[in-house]
């Protein structure tokens, strides 16, 4: 199953700045095991890139990702160009 999410990171932003980047990474684990029904996902390298582009506390407000989910049920998201 492959399927491409705009994800919002909003909430993210509304935490302790030190805190910001990592928290938004949470979100996106979150948002993918909540609509892909799975309990493992894994980022690519790109994506955690992406969000820490800016530093730690300057994270993009959206960001969009292509998740693929395996027959073990292991979601792989990657940056969607």
């Amino acid at each position: 199953m492959e399927r491409v999410y705009t994800i919002p990171l909003r909430k993210a932003k509304r935490v302790q700045r030190t805190i910001i980047s990592p928290r938004a990474i949470r979100e996106v684990q979150n948002f993918l095991k909540k609509h892909m029904k799975t309990e493992e996902v894994k980022l690519d390298k790109k994506v955690n890139e992406k969000i820490w582009e800016r530093g730690i506390q300057k994270i993009p407000s959206k960001i969009k990702v292509k998740a693929v989910k395996d027959d073990d049920g292991v979601v792989k998201a990657t940056l969607e160009e």
